[in-house]
């Protein structure tokens, strides 16, 4: 099942590059950083990167796929996170070590803390549990108390790794993972595995996008690591898939990635 799934996006971002033969608007700044990692210079042939855009037949096609795998919009999440069932939470009181702790949410969306018991964390951003906890201590135990809250992990937060990986499937994201630590994760690449065709699909802003990667060139320190978002689908190539895709990128005018592909 996994294989086909590998199958059907391989084919579909291949059909995808195959009927390019329109040239559309360029990705703004906010949409290449989307992509941290990745490089967005000029081709080969002189356009930017991402100016492609594929086919009605081929965006319906892979927009079935960002169905399928539920893939939603990043635009606002990092920055607007709300708390949710199972993260684990950092929670600090200023000059109250004792009171500073871990704190798994609850199925129920609560976190246990000494003196002031259960407090409901689902829904809200770390900024806002902080102020509730600070207002539960200032009213009968300390002035002006200072808290702070981080996510330590978002293990509501998922990411799906298919493909040559040893062992493909869903996992979570703890604080900031990045693509190395996924595929990690997911065992690290099979005896077939291709590290040069990394694939990432992603949502940014209502677009569907696309960007390869290249492991080695990561682990080298000549590209950077990009860090995971929620509903970001990995896919590994296995090593026969270069040939076909030696094509798509001499398409795309890239001879190392292309980068930022807007679906």
């Amino acid at each position: 099942m996994l294989r086909r799934a590998r199958v059907l996006v391989l084919l579909l971002l291949a059909a995808g590059l195959a009927a390019c033969n329109e040239t559309g608007p360029s990705l703004s700044n906010s949409q290449q950083a989307a992509f941290s990692g990745t490089d967005a210079g000029p081709s080969a042939t002189g356009s930017a990167a991402g100016t492609i855009r594929p086919s009605k037949q081929s965006a319906a096609a892979v927009s079935q796929l960002f169905e399928q795998y539920s893939v939603p919009d990043q635009d606002g999440l990092v920055t607007d996170y709300r708390v949710a069932p199972m993260d684990v939470l950092d929670v600090t009181v200023y000059d109250a070590p004792n009171l500073s702790r871990p704190a798994q949410v609850s199925a129920s969306g609560f976190i246990s803390l000494p003196l002031i018991g259960d407090v409901r964390a689902t829904g809200k951003t770390t900024d806002q549990l902080q102020a509730d906890i600070a207002a539960r201590l200032a009213k009968d135990f300390m002035q002006k108390p200072q808290v702070f809250v981080t996510v330590k992990e978002y293990n509501s937060q998922r990411v799906t790794v298919d493909g040559a990986v040893t062992k493909p499937g869903v996992f979570p994201l703890k604080g900031e993972t990045t693509l190395v630590e996924v595929i990690a994760q997911a065992g690290g690449l099979n005896d077939m595995g291709s590290p040069s065709n990394v694939y990432v699909l992603r949502k940014v802003n209502g677009q569907k996008m696309a960007a390869r990667f290249d492991l080695n060139e990561i682990r080298k320190g000549i590209k950077n690591d990009p860090t995971m978002r929620a509903g970001d689908i990995v896919m590994v190539d296995e090593s026969s898939g270069k040939v076909m895709f030696k094509g798509l990128q001499s398409a795309m005018g890239f001879t190392g990635l292309f980068s930022l592909l807007a679906l």
